[in-house]
């Protein structure tokens, strides 16, 4: 029990490892920085004839006002011709993926964009890099996984074994839909169910839209099913496969570019946010362990039960 118990709680074990590691690192960063790197007006004045700007986005997609902000102000800056949308993630939440999604579109109609697959571009990533003049990958890229997934755990038989139960009050008959503290009701799961076609029928159709392919063969290209870069091309999910090096000439040559200049990123931000970024993906990929873990365990005991 108390390994089990330990296994529970170890997302926030490891919230809190990190915090006492990497606090005193941070602190002493954050006042380095101020002490010996130029000032925000000097890193303005560095970039003032850079006309490309490269915008990373990694990790899982869950908070991405950073990179919003990153594609508002590459909108919005004349000297800037064009932009690189550099891609490495799983994915993760829908909304935060269609925000992207909508940015990048909006962008483009006033400059053009290429999304460049650095590693993994797939799920709610690739959502969001599908309006792009063009989607290149690297040969070694991991493509696709358009699809929607909605997990949730079962802890009935452990609260009774522990004897915690559960009280509630509630008005409208799917209010607890999704509950952790018993087996899904059937027209919970079928309403839960509606939901999830609804997303993944939004995905494809976007999609579609995009990439110019029919929606109708949609289990061709979608169907959660993963590409490698050469498969993604062939079902029409990239336009190209190649290198970074690449990526950055299509650009060029696409903004009509003739002495380019990169924008500089402000060394120590661009480390923050990595560090930053790191910590949230270590996090939630120890989260979704312990639940998956969880899940695994409470299904062992319900089919050894059974069996």
């Amino acid at each position: 029990m108390f390994n089990f118990l330990k296994m529970l709680f170890s997302p926030i074990i490891a919230i809190l490892d990190f915090i006492t590691k990497y606090f005193k690192t941070i602190v002493f960063l954050t006042i380095m920085y101020f002490i010996v790197v130029p000032s925000d007006e000097n890193i303005v004045d560095g970039n003032i004839h850079a006309n490309l700007q490269k915008i990373e986005l990694t990790g899982p997609i869950m908070d991405v006002s950073k990179v919003l902000e990153d594609i508002q102000k590459a909108k919005e800056d004349k000297n800037i011709k064009g932009v690189l949308f550099v891609v490495d993630s799983p994915g993760g939440s829908v909304a935060p993926s269609v925000e992207l999604a909508y940015a990048i579109k909006e962008l483009r109609e006033v400059k053009p964009v290429i999304a460049y697959a650095s590693g993994v571009i797939a799920s709610g990533s690739y959502y969001a890099s599908i309006w792009a003049n063009q989607i290149i990958a690297n040969p070694g890229s991991m493509v696709g996984s358009i699809g929607v997934i909605m997990q949730g755990v079962n802890t009935e038989e452990l609260m009774k074994k522990i004897g915690v139960s559960t009280q509630t009050v509630k008005a409208g008959k799917y209010k607890e839909s999704g509950t952790p503290t018993r087996k899904w009701f059937d027209y919970e799961e079928k309403q839960l169910q509606s939901v999830i076609d609804d997303t993944y029928n939004m995905f494809i159709s976007d999609v579609a839209s995009a990439r110019n392919l029919d929606v109708k063969n949609h289990t061709l290209y979608a169907d959660a099913k993963i590409f490698t870069s050469k498969q993604a091309k062939n079902v029409g999910l990239v336009d190209e496969v190649a290198t970074l090096s690449y990526a950055q000439d299509s650009l060029i040559k696409l903004a009509k570019v003739e002495k380019p200049v990169w924008m500089k990123e402000d060394k120590f931000e661009k480390f923050m946010n990595k560090l930053v970024s790191e910590a949230i993906s270590n996090i939630s990929m120890n989260l979704l362990s312990g639940l998956k873990a969880y899940w695994f365990i409470l299904n062992l005991k319900e089919f050894k039960r059974w069996s």
